[in-house]
């Protein structure tokens, strides 16, 4: 049984199966059984869900004339009346959230959306479909040396509700993902609060999040780690994982497996000892230490075995370095994430698993959560 304790942080890729074209298309007289869509009706399904995801896409792109921000050209969906006034809320925020990243000196001037259906099965006239997301948001250069794309695949569960004449109407659409928000995606409700046990850990400080931050360059050569293997190794992996590890799924998610991963393969060395005390740190192919896979647990293994030590403000991370979120101010850490590219102008941008991303600035996560309690880590 996993700890109260363990907080790995973020959800793993789900395995799943395409639907087969050779099935038979849903009627309303067929048998009251769950049966897979057939192909024709997956692809109806990909365009509803793609059309409400381009939709939110949109909404962060910077304005340009004639553009209205909608969802891809030709399509129609039909949503329930709760649906559509969620959507409303949703595409509120989200432009809400582009004003506070242009006061934070970023923007995006072009996006591309694309949905797959994974799974779409239909029992009577209700549909229950699992989709695949895959966006790229293009920088905007405002101070010259942003990386070309942030990259986000996101994983959703669509309802929806035959109507007369063939038609679909969706009922909702709720992320299967539990780590932060894709910078695409509305605030999801906040998770539940974890009891504190009553245990003392080394917990570390928290970072300041005001920008620009204070100088405080990484030695980046001629030590102990190879950063920028760490780098490469996360940019490399952020979307097709690894198979040489396992996934982890459920509540606590692949975010701190993906990262001890990627420190690993920049010369972090294993601690032996038993599974569950934070002070080890280990994966071989059949276990591995709570402090592998769990976001505090990593924390307090690397403060207590002066693997790392905390930043001031979150803006001085660099390469190689680590970031960590308390989205609910609770005392739990609930996500791990690896800074792989810095701009000169001192912006990190962070890739991780859970919702897998590549390339995410911090101003973006920022924005998405002000509220936060945000810890750095100099590795």
């Amino acid at each position: 049984m996993i700890p109260k304790r363990f907080r790995p942080a973020a959800i793993a890729a789900l395995t799943v199966a395409l639907v087969s074209g050779s099935m038979l298309a849903y009627s309303a007289s067929a048998v009251s059984g769950p049966k897979a869509a057939d192909r024709a009706t997956a692809d109806t399904f990909a365009r509803i869900a793609d059309d409400v995801l381009s939709q939110r896409t949109q909404a962060l792109v910077e304005d340009k004339a004639g553009s209205h921000g909608s969802g891809k050209p030709g399509t129609k969906t039909r949503l329930s009346a709760k649906l559509k006034k969620d959507e409303d809320t949703a595409l509120q925020s989200l432009r809400a959230r582009k004003t506070r990243l242009a006061e934070l000196g970023e923007a995006y001037t072009g996006a591309d959306t694309r949905v797959v259906v994974d799974r779409a099965t239909i029992t009577g006239g209700k549909a229950t479909v699992q989709v695949t997301e895959q966006t790229t948001l293009t920088y905007k250069k405002v101070r010259g040396d942003e990386p070309a794309t942030t990259d986000i695949g996101t994983k959703y569960e669509l309802t929806l509700t035959s109507k007369k004449g063939g038609n679909w109407e969706l009922a909702s659409i709720k992320s299967q993902n539990s780590g932060p928000v894709a910078v695409n995606e509305p605030l999801a409700a906040k998770v539940n609060v974890v009891t504190d046990d009553g245990n003392q850990y080394p917990q570390g400080t928290p970072a300041s999040t005001k920008y620009p931050a204070t100088a405080n360059p990484k030695v980046k050569t001629g030590g102990a780690y190879d950063y920028t293997a760490m780098a490469k190794y996360a940019e490399k992996y952020w979307s097709n994982y690894n198979p040489a590890y396992r996934k982890f799924s459920g509540n606590g998610g692949d975010c701190t497996n993906f990262i001890s991963q990627a420190l690993k393969a920049g010369g972090w060395k294993n601690v032996s000892g038993t599974t569950y005390d934070y002070r080890n740190w280990w994966y071989d192919g059949a276990l591995q230490t709570d402090s592998w896979v769990g976001a505090n647990e990593w924390s307090w293994f690397t403060l207590s075995n002066q693997r790392a030590t905390n930043l001031a403000n979150v803006y001085q991370a660099d390469i190689g370095d680590v970031l960590q979120v308390d989205f609910n101010k609770d005392g739990s850490k609930d996500h791990s994430m690896m800074v792989t590219y810095r701009s000169a102008a001192g912006m990190p941008y962070v890739t991780y698993h859970s919702t897998n991303t590549y390339r995410k600035s911090l101003a973006s996560l920022i924005a998405s959560y002000p509220d936060a309690i945000y810890y750095a880590y100099r590795t």
